[in-house]
């Protein structure tokens, strides 16, 4: 892989260690164990996942050290609340909740202000949708939407989600491989097939079809950051039955994508 480099002040990005996935492993058993020179070489280790987000915001004008310092607070999170046992990558885990730490942030600083045109996008493909459901008694796609409307499907997404929920361009699609794709990854790429939409956007479908605990189990447990014990505090529920319904839940999930 050929190195990149990113300019964060006292930190030479383009020498950041890479761990292999057995190191990782071992370095995180090491963690739970309590070994705080383990935990280091982890953060470290996984530091190109907090540049590879920041480099997605960098049209928000905002200083980069200061989005790479929130996305470590994202990344030493997601490493004090990683199960291993789940099934899933520590970077598939850690993505999103790197991504959630600097909207965070940039929802607390006022950096984000829905524009008028954005609204109106937004409101027309509503409307739009609205339409089509019911005069052709169906749920219309993302093209259906983008035909009757004449806005763009990326349009579309970026200005549903500028007035809705600040993570859904960032939703992960999970596959047994373990490698994470995002519904922003296929619109900046034009060159990505039709059928990759259907493949990222199919996710929301996934987690409607689980019940209502197991969906809200993964969100508490993935996109809040919340530790099993403190879900299950919430549910009230044994951990265990939390780490059971969360492992079903993400082999449902991954069932439903690979259909």
């Amino acid at each position: 892989m050929a190195s990149y480099k990113v300019e964060i002040c006292g930190v030479n990005t383009a020498k950041l260690p890479i761990l292999k996935e057995e190191e990782k492993d071992a370095l995180f058993a090491r963690i739970k164990q309590g070994d705080t020179a383990a935990r280091e070489t982890y953060i470290k280790g996984n530091l190109r996942l907090v540049l590879s987000v920041i480099k997605r915001f960098s049209g928000n004008h905002e200083n980069v050290d200061d989005l790479f310092q929130i996305g470590c607070i994202g990344l030493i999170k997601s490493i004090d609340n990683f199960d291993p046992t789940i099934g899933v990558k520590f970077s598939t885990y850690a993505v999103p909740m790197i991504i959630g730490e600097i909207r965070r942030y940039l929802r607390d600083n006022n950096s984000i202000r829905v524009s008028r045109s954005l609204r109106d996008t937004a409101y027309k493909a509503i409307h739009t949708k609205e339409i089509l459901s019911k005069t052709e008694n169906k749920e219309p796609t993302l093209d259906e939407i983008a035909a009757e409307s004449g806005i763009s499907k990326e349009d579309i997404v970026f200005a549903l989600d500028a007035i809705q929920s600040p993570l859904s361009l960032y939703d992960p699609v999970y596959t047994d491989g373990g490698d994470t794709l995002y519904v922003m990854d296929q619109i900046s790429d034009k060159k990505n097939r039709e059928e990759n939409w259907v493949e990222e956007l199919s996710l929301n479908d996934a987690l409607d079809r689980l019940n209502e605990r197991e969906n809200y189990i993964l969100k508490l447990r993935f996109f809040e950051g919340k530790t099993q014990m403190e879900v299950a505090d919430e549910i009230h529920i044994s951990q265990a039955q939390v780490s059971r319904l969360e492992k079903s839940a993400l082999k449902s999930i991954r069932h439903y994508l690979s259909l």
